[in-house]
């Protein structure tokens, strides 16, 4: 079958293409940023392996060849699902390469937020030596975590939070914390009550009509003064106009957002230069470990779709 990366902007793709070339595949490297380059540049692809690149529904009725789309990543927001099963295309996504990763950068903000680790570091490198400025600290064991998502990554943050005495609550619509699965320790919660009573409000979720903005003012003007949120799922989850407003105003202590809406985070952007708001560059799904992970488990996914073995993550049914 005719396989080819749409785009990739890793600096190896040794992994990949040692499993391809074992499997009698090899991949040619395109870089369509945009839905023409796709469509004139992937006319013969039966199998993309994709990044960024759009597949929409024009793109789908343009390369009826196409097969099979497998995602760098767990998100798949640049692909049209209902598009792509109409068009009888195999959506994969790779859920699991960076679960620890992710929940282990979510609690790296967390922490570094209710210790206040940055706005100390800067004030003692500007020659200040005292602790009065991160008035006040909580002990951790006092605080409650709401935990909103509890699907591979919520559950592995949620039992990090549990291991240092933090209350858990837990929201997931699809999901209920249980013994058999070891997470009876997750005390089930609406959103509103997370967003009244914790002290961290971190959320797991993909960005679905239903999610797009969930973090926003209104709710926001609930959460205690004291509280901050943790986004390392997907921008566009939290309102970032919003968020920067309630920051500046105190009406929340701090964020830490691994993701935002544009990405890379425009230079207007109303977050730029609030110090309690923590920005990294949507590089929680990283380690060298997970890097390498997701490309092998792309690669095998070709290889099982192109030799007609079910494939292990699919993302739509056909």
């Amino acid at each position: 079958m005719k396989v080819v990366y749409s785009d990739l902007n890793h600096p190896s793709r040794a992994i990949e293409d040692e499993i391809l070339t074992a499997a009698g595949l090899s991949a040619p490297l395109y870089n369509c940023l945009t839905e023409d380059e796709v469509i004139a540049q992937l006319g013969e692809a039966e199998i993309v392996l994709n990044q960024y690149a759009p597949f929409t529904e024009r793109v789908f009725a343009a390369l009826p060849n196409l097969k099979q789309i497998i995602r760098y990543g767990v998100g798949y927001n640049n692909v049209d699902l209902a598009a792509a099963t109409k068009a009888g295309v195999q959506v994969c996504n790779v859920p699991d390469y960076g679960m620890n990763e992710v929940a282990d950068h979510a609690l790296a903000l967390t922490l570094t937020l209710l210790r206040k680790i940055v706005p100390m570091n800067n004030s003692c490198h500007a020659g200040r030596w005292d602790y009065v400025e991160a008035v006040p600290i909580r002990r951790l064991r006092e605080l409650t975590v709401g935990v909103i998502g509890l699907g591979r990554i919520g559950q592995v943050y949620a039992r990090k939070m549990n291991a240092i005495d933090i209350k858990v609550l837990g929201y997931d619509k699809f999901y209920k914390p249980n013994a058999a699965d070891g997470t009876d320790y997750i005390e089930t919660a609406d959103t509103d009550r997370i967003f009244k009573e914790a002290d961290v409000v971190a959320v797991f979720c993909p960005l679905t009509d239903e999610t797009r903005n969930m973090i926003n003012a209104d709710v926001m003007a609930t959460m205690k003064d004291t509280a901050v949120v943790v986004n390392t799922s997907r921008g566009g989850i939290v309102n970032e106009a919003d968020l920067a407003e309630a920051l500046k105003a105190g009406q929340i202590a701090g964020a830490g957002i691994d993701t935002t809406g544009n990405e890379p985070l425009e230079d207007g952007s109303p977050l730029r230069g609030i110090e309690t708001c923590l920005i990294t560059p949507h590089m929680a799904w990283y380690s060298e470990d997970s890097a390498n992970e997701l490309k092998r488990k792309v690669a095998e996914e070709a290889v099982r779709f192109a030799q007609n073995q079910p494939v292990n993550w699919p993302v739509n049914k056909l």
